[in-house]
């Protein structure tokens, strides 16, 4: 019904920005009014476009649309990226030059329409299952966490249609048939803990032949600490437990907005790097540039480059060991740079080669790693990701001597809402919040 519903209103919309560019928006000029012809022959090209588009990018995923805002924000990065993408082909399928006046009026037209018609559709459907003209009655069976967090997150979307008529606990699962049939069931959801795995093949193979829909809801709450993915391979199913987001086109769109923006980074901040470089050399023996083995994505581990800040071989005696307050191991201006930050700008060359991302969890060294994987729950999945100059600890200010518990707490939220706007917002509130480091020594 959306589909179809999303491809009219991308017709019709194609249809009314030609007349509303060039018959309604007059006080917009323009030299000649090209013929229609041009526009009608790219309609099925549009069509194409916006029905394939919407479907890769999740538009229609149903667990997307049982989250408002995220429905919309989903509706909107795609219905912009298609448009960006469409505006391109244009220069390059033909040398006409089609009206961007048309192309902006389309780009509003679709992106109202369809917005107004997801907002309607919602109001219609929870009126007419709040009176019970098309509510699917489901039976739930079991008492995993999973089964009463999908219950209450149900109870918050009316509209779906979904009226829960009663929950069986796992002992009364031999009941779950002259129950189907009382309150006129048509789904089932499942949902036992491990202790109560015997009763579930029973109840399993008496639902087979039932003419309902029948879910089963596994329960790996215990193991799970950023997402799941039901996969399948040859027909066999697969869950995939602390799955990435940042994996196929994403990856790329992440490396591609690194590259660019890392690039520009460095032409920008190029006299500043020879001027510390300078300082660097003339206020102490030694290179100019320290590299230091960090852990970085997969436990891979990489050379994480930083202007010197500390005298030659300051771990000789020491081996590896915090930096504490009133270091004398710090140079004399080692101590400007570390808290200030400007000591991690080399790492622009990590990103641009690929080792680091502009945004991610800060890399730590692999003696430290070792420690700290025993203590504390949870730390090894921050090497799912590429690590980064700058994340969402730093800009909350968990960086340098702080808890560390709380910057895993801080990295996993980032990796499980990893977006390009989230990227953004980490790389804005750096330059303007996060680039004193209070807590550097």
């Amino acid at each position: 019904m959306t589909r179809i519903a999303d491809l009219l209103i991308v017709l019709l919309s194609w249809w009314i920005a030609y007349p509303l560019r060039f018959d309604v928006l007059r006080f917009v000029s323009y030299e000649e009014r090209p013929p229609v012809s041009y526009y009608t022959g790219l309609l099925p090209m549009v069509l194409v476009l916006w029905a394939a588009g919407f479907q890769f990018f999740g538009v229609y995923r149903y667990d997307r649309i049982l989250r408002r805002s995220t429905e919309i924000y989903t509706l909107i990065r795609s219905h912009f990226a298609i448009l960006i993408l469409f505006t391109a082909l244009t220069f390059f399928i033909t040398q006409f030059r089609f009206s961007r006046g048309v192309i902006l009026v389309f780009g509003v037209l679709v992106m109202t329409g369809c917005w107004l018609f997801r907002v309607i559709s919602r109001k219609i459907l929870r009126e007419l299952n709040r009176k019970g003209i098309r509510n699917t009655k489901l039976l739930a069976i079991g008492n995993t966490k999973a089964l009463h967090e999908l219950l209450r997150k149900l109870s918050r979307y009316p509209e779906l249609g979904i009226e829960v008529t009663r929950v069986l606990s796992p002992e009364e699962s031999d009941q779950a048939l002259s129950w189907i049939a009382k309150d006129q069931a048509k789904m089932v959801l499942v949902s036992f803990l491990r202790a109560d795995s015997l009763r579930l093949d029973p109840l399993l193979q008496q639902l087979k032949e039932e003419m309902i829909d029948l879910q089963i809801v596994p329960d790996y709450s215990d193991y799970l600490a950023l997402g799941a993915e039901v996969d399948a391979f040859e027909g066999v199913p697969l869950i995939q437990l602390n799955q990435s987001p940042l994996f196929g086109y994403l990856s790329w769109i992440k490396r591609a907005f690194d590259f660019v923006l890392c690039f520009i980074g460095l032409l920008i901040l190029s006299p500043l790097l020879l001027l510390v470089a300078l300082l660097v050399k003339i206020t102490s023996k030694g290179p100019i540039l320290y590299r230091q083995e960090r852990m970085g994505i997969d436990g891979n581990t990489f050379g994480m480059l930083k202007f010197r800040s500390m005298k030659v071989n300051a771990e000789e005696k020491t081996g590896a060991v915090w930096t504490v307050q009133n270091d004398d191991r710090r140079t004399s201006i080692g101590r400007v740079l570390r808290s200030t930050s400007i000591d991690e700008l080399p790492q622009l060359w990590n990103v641009l080669i690929g080792e680091m991302s502009l945004v991610g969890p800060r890399p730590e060294r692999p003696v430290f790693v070792s420690q700290f994987r025993h203590q504390i729950p949870n730390y090894m999945l921050r090497h799912k990701v590429k690590a980064g100059i700058t994340g969402w600890a730093q800009v909350n200010g968990w960086r340098g001597d702080t808890s560390l518990e709380k910057r895993i707490e801080c990295d996993l939220y980032y990796i499980r809402n990893w977006s390009t706007w989230l990227d953004v917002k980490i790389l804005f509130l750096t330059i303007f919040k996060g680039f004193v480091n209070k807590n550097a020594y």
